[in-house]
């Protein structure tokens, strides 16, 4: 997928519920707003609250995996075994597992144990902003997505940051062609107002 990016968090409060006369249902959050992460030490990024508003109430076809492989579907949110919300934290992660699955079985025993204990998201940045920072990593927020997947992870993933490295450069190149523009418009100004002054000096001399 063009521009497909993917982040890892440690999820607090990952579980799975499980009633008796019930099949389990998993719950966590697959982001976190306002939080800042160090994207390999190339920049720091947070997302912004708001960012997957859009992708919810379009409906967008959302797969929960394990380990973002597309041959382990946890659950979906276009037949509403997947639902997904925004609250005060971040993206809110709420599906009932496939459990006729034996390789989805086995994802969910793995997290009633603690052995799997992450969320990540598969997303497309589709609004984004860059702050320079001179003490600090440059930050992107990430305010608008387009939401492909969740999953719950074994090991954190920063997959395909060269698309956010990219976004990275064109901003800087873009902030520097701003800056070299103000420059020439200034420089412009005084050479402007050195000429009117040396006519007027002239025009008295004469």
């Amino acid at each position: 997928m063009k521009n497909r990016e993917i982040r890892t968090v440690t999820v607090a409060g990952l579980e799975v519920r499980a009633d008796a006369d019930k099949p389990p249902t998993i719950r966590g959050h697959a982001a976190m707003f306002n939080s800042e992460t160090d994207i390999a030490g190339l920049f720091a990024e947070q997302i912004a609250p708001g960012a997957f508003a859009r992708a919810i109430d379009e409906g967008q076809d959302v797969r929960a995996l394990f380990n973002h492989d597309e041959s382990v579907v946890m659950a979906r949110t276009t037949n509403g075994t997947l639902r997904l919300t925004e609250d005060k934290q971040g993206l809110r992660v709420d599906f009932d597992p496939n459990m006729d699955s034996q390789a989805v079985s086995d994802v969910v025993s793995s997290i009633e144990r603690g052995d799997v204990s992450q969320m990540s998201f598969a997303f497309r940045a589709t609004k984004e902003t860059w702050e320079e920072r001179d003490d600090k990593l440059d930050l992107r927020t990430v305010q608008d997505v387009d939401l492909f997947d969740v999953s719950a992870v074994t090991y954190p993933a920063y997959d395909d940051t060269t698309v956010a490295v990219r976004m990275q450069g064109e901003w800087r190149d873009a902030e520097k062609e701003h800056a070299d523009a103000v420059d020439a418009a200034k420089a412009a100004g005084a050479r402007a107002h050195q000429d009117k002054q040396q006519k007027q000096a002239e025009s008295k001399l004469g």
